[in-house]
């Protein structure tokens, strides 16, 4: 058997969103390697780890798989007691193999299970113990399957069920059963660590920041720096101490938002109800809902009954969806296929009727338990998130390993003179190390993040939640944002523009009211087709369906009590709802009150099907009805061709290009005899006659078009991606700017490989009437550049354009504004694919059907009223797209100050490099106050403040760099260092030119030579050259606001800056005595000393400008002008010189593609 393996994930019964992607499906692309304690080699390593006094567990600590390989040997995986994980994105993690006994005979007891399935889940040892063999990872238990030959998911064994066998369970399981189950799938807990404080600071304390941080205070304390150490030692604490209590305050909150512990009841195989704790759940325990509803603690597919169900805390959606039955067919069930058949994990079941005795309650199989439910794969996402591949954090660690480098040479040489100084051999040795802690400043790390913590704190004031705080400086690096329609772009609610009937003769004229229709099936129809429901007497649901409901004046009715009677009166059906006529048009029809329409069945919408059904029957059970509401495109394929009219596209289209939302309704009668409960939904929407259309108008949100115009002119893309037509898409799109009044729309028509023809993609101008002519200038216009154009692409066209014509993608996705009739796989596949043309993609959305995409994006952005939703990084309380221009400015300043941060901090290091190592050229050095001065009462004060500054009112055209190894960035720190030395070089030179110069004592050195004038003159200068560089280093237009807006920051150097001159000029007996410096009595030469400083200040701030403006650029052109790094510039470069792009009115097949080379 291989040593090495793989972990199988269980496929899913809905299509890959992106099969290339492995991304998608990160944990089957997971590299398993097993691992068998050999005993000598534990034992030699803890003798190892006794001989370096620890220092070896260290190593292992930040190093597991050392560990591994050094206490191991490699095995064959289901001999394995260690497991090494590779995942895809490099990163190792070590796991401990498990086991579990068994009850020896259980296996038959697993009813509706085939007991080979089972029983490869398990090993035979001594032919009487049954163990099973698992290890857990992220929160999910992974067991062995002996016939797969790999550690799968233990969410594999239930992932063939299908509908039918789900209804299987519906007698409950037994007590050996649900037994049996526990010990395969575990305790139902989404549970949360949350770490004791000894471990959390043993964990912290061996951090490799506080690493060094002990390092550095133990060489300090040796040195005699006491005062300085002690100071470091309580910041180090008091860090400590506040990032534990952080730490374990985020932990305890996510715990009480993911662990969910209650009674629940459940039916027994011996057909009795018993309360359970909901830990105890299993898949295929049978859930029974009580009326008043339940915070669900596990996924469960609906059997019986229907809930009323707020999905707010998964999806940020704040209207309750209406769960229906499971329908029983032979298809395999997936709870994203059959959403509004699943209850999910987390969301709160308002109300439940029509499944339990009297007509209360409702009947649930549970599917998932644990962290395989959908709560549980969103808070793992939290918890165990993707690594950020950001080039700012990845540089920041290089850079580090470069002040390293220069720490080493400082060693070097201060090794060097300190031997020619014949200082002893331990001074010699921690004056040299002390060089390193003084190179790489430990606090870097922390200080860069102090301005992601104020911009966190400043988008939250403004409604802005954010629950990835590393986010936030990506935000400014986005290059293109997707927008949801429907919520996000344009009002949530819809209002009715009018109805059109529709048969063979063609359509009926337009009436704008559907109260005004004659009675039949249309008026029913529109006052059937929905799941709008009762709640406390106020009917609740979709706002679309709501607004419809409302314009036909029929009004609700559902059963009360068991509902018996409501029963009896239309032939003994299960009746869901009534719907009445109102009362004027009753007497109009001449009919009596009694004549009401019941719903019996419904099948709700799907965003993959388009369309939504349900079962009428009128009074006494007659005259069963079937109504369908969808999509037009999908109403018009399941009709009869007959029943639709020849109209019907041009009608459509001429609707759609007016921007409004068109929906289409159609029915058919049913057979008397056929049993509606059972009736599936393939039957149901088969065959059905064409009604007509209900025109609904989607107003845009006065923010959008605003919105939107200050992003083109930031020069950054806007996309749409919306279920809706693409037409109404298109028009949209213009009504809110994301296309231009003189620019052109081409869509994309890409058709699959069907039976008799092959698969086909062609480019079409908007407006298809312009006459050959003029379709030639316009598109000798678009080759010429003379025309600016957006291709709009639909669902299944972007399907086949995936699939058949991978070499056009990127091109489309170049130049595609409109995404229309896209299904929430499709959506979060865009979102992938924009990623690997190294787009940073922003989303918006409302979360109800668009979760996986604002997950999948680098700033993903709900706009939704609950604060600690997470269906994305961002929520948003601002139910308009304004919060967009918003995040991005707010991460651009965060991203700038963090740049400014960076280069203070990495220049307060060499500047302190460059005096030490110059006071150690004069044989003396810095005194333990002076350090302390300028490293807490300067340094640590301004990088505190320095981020306090807001961003910038405008949205800029260019973003900031994100790179920190840039010529500009490195280049710059060059000359401002060079700078530097110079300026403390001149302070000692014009010291010891001084006719008073007196040199120290050279047969000692380090601080027995204190005070002294070269101490106090390099000092000087490198103290005012601390304030100074704060305000070289800050950055603000056009990203942040003005220096003088941060009134905090301003005020600190004003202070500091009097301080230190105070120090320089008037320092007085005492402060020299403490700080060690000599008390020069020449004022001409101490205000020399201040025009030395102000002069370095002068250049470097000139130096500065020069590299704002430019001036490195030009070594850059030395080397020629190179092509960018990211695909989509590059692409849309070679598009710009291609004479033939895009190819309008032909039809291409996979074969006549040219493929444009990226590499």
């Amino acid at each position: 058997m291989e040593r090495r393996g793989s972990v199988l994930e269980p496929q899913s019964g809905l299509p890959s969103p992106s099969p290339r992607d492995p991304l998608l499906s990160p944990d089957s692309h997971m590299d398993v390697q097993g691992y068998k304690w050999v005993r000598w080699r534990v034992w030699s390593c803890r003798l190892a780890a006794l001989l370096s006094l620890g220092l070896l567990l260290i190593v292992f600590h930040w190093r597991p798989r050392l560990a591994v390989l050094a206490r191991c040997c490699s095995c064959p995986l289901p001999l394995a007691d260690v497991i090494l994980i590779r995942d895809i994105f490099g990163q190792q993690h070590v796991v401990e193999v498990l086991t579990e006994e068994m009850e020896e005979g259980s296996l038959g007891m697993l009813g509706g299970l085939e007991d080979t399935e089972w029983r490869d889940t398990v090993q035979l040892y001594e032919e009487k113990k049954t163990l099973l063999r698992y290890y857990m990872f992220e929160g999910m238990r992974y067991i062995w399957l002996d016939r797969k030959g790999a550690f799968c998911r233990v969410s594999v064994l239930n992932e063939d069920w299908t509908c039918k066998e789900l209804y299987g369970f519906q007698k409950g399981l037994s007590h050996l059963e649900q037994s049996l189950r526990r010990r395969m799938y575990g305790p139902n807990l989404i549970d949360v660590p949350v770490k004791s404080y000894i471990k959390l600071l043993f964990e912290e304390v061996l951090n490799p920041f506080y690493v060094f941080q002990l390092f550095s205070i133990t060489l300090w304390m040796v040195d005699k720096y006491y005062v300085y150490a002690i100071c470091i030692f309580l910041i180090s604490i008091l860090s400590i101490g506040i990032s534990l209590y952080e730490i374990r305050k985020q932990s305890i909150t996510l715990r009480n938002m993911a662990r969910l512990v209650q009674n629940v009841t459940i039916r027994r195989n011996s057909g009795v109800e018993e309360c359970v704790s909901s830990v105890d759940l299993v898949p295929g325990d049978i859930l029974i809902v009580p009326q008043e509803g339940l915070l669900l603690p596990c996924d469960a597919a609906l059997l019986a009954g229907e809930c009323l169900v707020n999905e707010s805390m998964l999806t940020g959606e704040s209207v309750p969806v209406l769960k229906t039955p499971l329908p029983a067919g032979e298809g395999t069930y997936s709870s994203e296929a059959e959403r509004r058949h699943t209850l999910f994990c987390g969301t709160q079941l308002i109300q439940a009727k029509g499944g339990g005795p009297g007509g209360s309650g409702a009947v649930a199989v549970v599917t998932s338990t644990g962290f395989f439910t959908a709560k549980g794969n969103l808070v793992s996402s939290i918890l165990y998130p993707q690594p950020t591949n950001f080039r700012f954090y990845q540089d920041a660690a290089k850079f580090l390993l470069i002040l390293g480098v220069i720490a080493i040479f400082g060693t070097i040489y201060s090794f060097v003179v300190l031997y020619r100084s014949n200082v002893t051999w331990l001074e010699l040795v921690i004056r040299s190390l002390d060089i390193v802690t003084i190179a790489v400043p430990p606090a870097l790390p922390a200080a860069i993040t102090t301005g992601t913590l104020y911009a966190q704190r400043r988008l939250k004031r403004k409604g802005i939640f954010c629950i990835s705080p590393p986010r936030i400086n990506i935000c400014g690096k986005v290059s293109i944002f997707c927008f949801d329609k429907t919520g996000t772009l344009t009002e949530e609610g819809l209002d009715v523009w009018g109805v059109m009937e529709g048969g063979p003769e063609g359509f009926s004229e337009l009436v704008p009211e559907p109260r005004l229709l004659r009675p039949g099936p249309m008026l029913s129809g529109l006052a059937c087709c929905h799941t709008v429901t009762l709640l406390h007497g106020q009917p609740l649901g979709d706002p679309l369906e709501l607004k419809m409901l409302q314009s036909t004046g029929w009004t609700l009715q559902e059963a009360e009590g068991d509902g018996k009677v409501l029963d009896a009166e239309f032939g003994g059906h299960r009746v869901l709802a009534v719907m009445k006529p109102p009362i004027d048009q009753l007497k109009a029809q001449g009919t009596t009150l009694s004549e009401a329409v019941a719903i019996v069945q419904r099948f709700p919408f799907s965003s993959a099907l388009q369309r939504m059904s349900v079962v009428t029957v009128a009074p006494g059970g007659h005259s069963p009805l079937a109504f369908i509401k969808g999509s037009p495109e999908m109403v018009a394929s399941l009709c009869s061709a007959e029943t639709v009219p020849a109209q019907f596209s041009s009608k459509l289209s001429n609707f759609s290009s007016e921007g409004l939302r068109v929906l289409a309704l159609a029915y058919k009668p049913l057979d008397g005899n056929t049993d509606l409960r059972t009736i599936e939904r393939g039957e149901v929407e088969k065959d059905v006659h064409f009604l007509g259309f209900l025109m609904m108008k989607n107003l845009v949100k006065p923010q959008s078009a605003d919105v939107i115009s200050v992003l083109r002119q930031a020069e950054l893309r806007s996309v749409m991606v919306t279920g809706d037509n693409l037409l109404t898409a298109v028009n949209v799109a213009k009504s809110c700017g994301m296309v231009g009044s003189d620019e052109k729309v081409i869509f994309v028509n890409a058709t699959p490989h069907i039976a008799h023809s092959m698969p086909t993609l062609k480019f079409n101008l908007e407006d298809t009437r312009a006459s050959q002519s003029s379709v030639e200038v316009i598109t000798q216009g678009l080759y010429q550049g003379g025309f600016g154009y957006h291709l709009a692409i639909g669902g299944k066209s972007f399907a086949a354009l995936c699939d058949h014509f991978p070499e056009y993608l990127p091109k489309v996705l170049l130049r595609a504004t409109v995404f229309a009739r896209m299904i929430p796989d499709q959506k979060t596949q865009l979102v992938k694919e924009l990623q690997k043309l190294n787009y940073r993609v922003g989303m918006c959305g409302d979360g109800a059907n668009d979760c996986g995409a604002l997950r999948a994006a680098d700033v993903g952005i709900s706009l939704s009223e609950a604060e600690a939703s997470v269906a994305s990084p961002f929520t948003s309380k601002t139910e308009n797209i304004s919060c967009v221009p918003l995040l991005i400015r707010e991460g651009r300043c965060s991203l700038v100050t963090s740049f400014s941060l960076f280069r203070y901090m990495a220049l307060y290091s060499l500047i302190q490099f460059c005096s030490v190592l110059i006071l150690y050229t004069m044989k003396t050095s810095m005194a333990d106050l002076q350090f302390l001065y300028c490293d807490i009462f300067v340094v640590t004060l301004l990088a505190l403040v320095m981020g306090k500054g807001g961003p910038s009112e405008e949205l800029h055209r260019r973003r900031p760099p994100a790179s920190l190894l840039a010529l500009p960035v490195l280049g710059g720190l060059f000359l401002h260092t060079c700078v530097l030395i110079l300026g403390q070089l001149a302070a000692l030179f014009i010291t010891t030119s001084q006719d008073w110069y007196v040199p120290l004592n050279s047969t000692v050195f380090g601080t027995e030579n204190l005070p002294n004038m070269e101490n106090t003159s390099v000092f000087a200068v490198s103290a005012f050259q601390y304030v100074f560089m704060a305000v070289v280093a800050t950055k603000g237009y056009p990203h942040k606001k003005p220096l003088y807006h941060n009134v905090l920051f301003l005020c600190l150097l004003f202070v500091l800056f009097g301080l230190t001159s105070w120090l320089v000029l008037y320092p007085g007996p005492f402060i020299c005595q403490k700080l060690q410096m000599f008390n020069f009595s020449d004022m001409d030469f101490k205000m020399l000393l201040v025009a030395v400083a102000a002069l370095n200040f002068f250049i470097c701030f000139f130096v500065e400008m020069l590299i704002d403006l430019g001036i490195l650029n030009c070594l850059q052109c030395l080397r020629g002008k190179r092509q960018s790094k990211k695909q989509y510039k590059r692409l849309h470069v070679l598009l710009s010189d291609s004479p033939s792009w895009p190819p309008l009115n032909q039809a291409l097949s996979p074969t006549d593609h040219t493929i444009i080379c990226l590499s």
